[in-house]
């Protein structure tokens, strides 16, 4: 198949594109750079420089005859979306928005997109969450991928648009960047390298669902099968602390370092963790547990600091 990879120069994007890739298909990035690397995109990949605001979109689908998009470019800080959430709206909803317009212009059979489940549901009383949880976003970003979902539904709907919804925990693990998308393993795991003190906001006891980016993209491959529809939690369902997240990255690293604490971010959730048993009963599960993924994601920045 020709599949186009929104965001390809990005963190999962470009694992994603290595993927399909791999499984033999024609693979296509799109990628403004803003936040992603040039040298991330796979060298198989055929590349445009280009925004997915722009018109040139209708054209890359049109010539290079996508059969599928994976929807991977977004504006993706909670932070950045507080301060600027009309920026925000513009890139995940927008942006969405006329890319699913020109995919039905030219019968793209199928659309892929990746929301998140780590800020969509908003608090709950009981984690894990599953997709019946009614969603409660508290910021900017979580809406306008909401919002996104929706208009995917709408389309499935009026369209008949092949869709699958891949809602993904906190991802983390090798070529996250450490400052654009704010991820706390790349952050953590940069400063450590660096022999500086880990930060961590707010009293550090907040749960997230951390997955390896490695378990993302198995469900990104097997949400190419035409029978795989609907809405998807992508995590573990278990919650780790900040605290025991920033404790076992200074273990791994061998050094001693004291973690310094600064208040609390806005938005920020203090429980978050999402239930995979719909996934898994498709044939999918995390095969990376957290220690593991966390030494491959901590060598890979030791290795990227030397160079």
């Amino acid at each position: 198949m020709n599949i186009l990879v929104t965001g390809g120069a990005g963190f999962i994007g470009s694992h994603v594109a290595d993927a399909y890739l791999t499984e033999g298909h024609k693979v296509v990035v799109v990628d403004n750079l803003s936040t992603g690397r040039m040298e991330l995109v796979p060298e198989q990949a055929t590349f445009y420089h280009t925004d997915i605001t722009s018109s040139d979109i209708r054209q890359i689908i049109g010539d290079e005859k996508i059969d599928v998009i994976s929807h991977h470019a977004a504006q993706t800080s909670i932070q950045e979306s507080v301060k600027n959430p009309e920026m925000d709206a513009n890139s995940n909803i927008i942006g969405t928005l006329q890319l699913l317009q020109n995919a039905l212009s030219f019968k793209v059979t199928r659309i892929v997109l990746a929301s998140t489940g780590g800020a969509i549901y908003g608090e709950v009383n009981s984690a894990p969450a599953n997709e019946a949880t009614f969603p409660d976003p508290i910021s900017p970003y979580a809406i306008s991928k909401l919002c996104a979902e929706y208009y995917l539904n709408y389309f499935l709907k009026a369209h008949r648009v092949s869709s699958v919804v891949l809602r993904y925990s906190n991802v983390f693990g090798p070529r996250q960047n450490p400052s654009g998308e704010a991820g706390v393993v790349a952050i953590h795991c940069n400063r450590l390298t660096q022999g500086k003190r880990p930060i961590v906001f707010g009293d550090g006891e907040q749960t997230r669902d951390f997955i390896y980016v490695k378990d993302v993209v198995s469900a990104n491959v097997k949400a190419l099968d035409q029978n795989f529809t609907g809405v998807f939690n992508v995590g573990t369902g278990q919650e780790t602390s900040v605290n025991q997240l920033t404790r076992t990255l200074i273990s791994i690293s061998g050094r001693e370092a004291e973690i310094n604490f600064q208040p609390a971010k806005t938005g920020d959730l203090k429980r978050s963790a999402i239930d995979p048993a719909k996934l898994k009963q498709l044939g999918w599960s995390p095969e990376y547990n957290l220690e593991d993924g966390l030494l491959e994601t901590y060598r890979y920045f030791e290795h990227a600091n030397v160079r």
